[in-house]
């Protein structure tokens, strides 16, 4: 089972979303869909009306920092 990851895990779901969409540029996304990206993924334990544009901005950060280093 996947350990539990909530919104101030930025880090771990800019990894999670990088393994799970390798060929979208995260400085792509809408927030609309990185919201949804987020929460669709295995082991999202927090509450989705919990989001706000500062913690979408940290995701988004980390995801194109892992894109980058996918990219090499």
């Amino acid at each position: 089972m996947p350990r539990e990851i909530h919104w101030t895990d930025s880090e771990e779901i800019g990894i999670q979303l990088q393994e799970k969409y390798p060929e979208l540029d995260p400085l792509t996304v809408r927030f609309t869909d990185l919201h949804r990206h987020v929460i669709e993924l295995e082991g999202f334990a927090d509450d989705p009306a919990k989001s706000n544009e500062g913690r979408l901005e940290a995701i988004q950060m980390a995801w194109h920092e892992e894109f980058e280093d996918a990219k090499g």
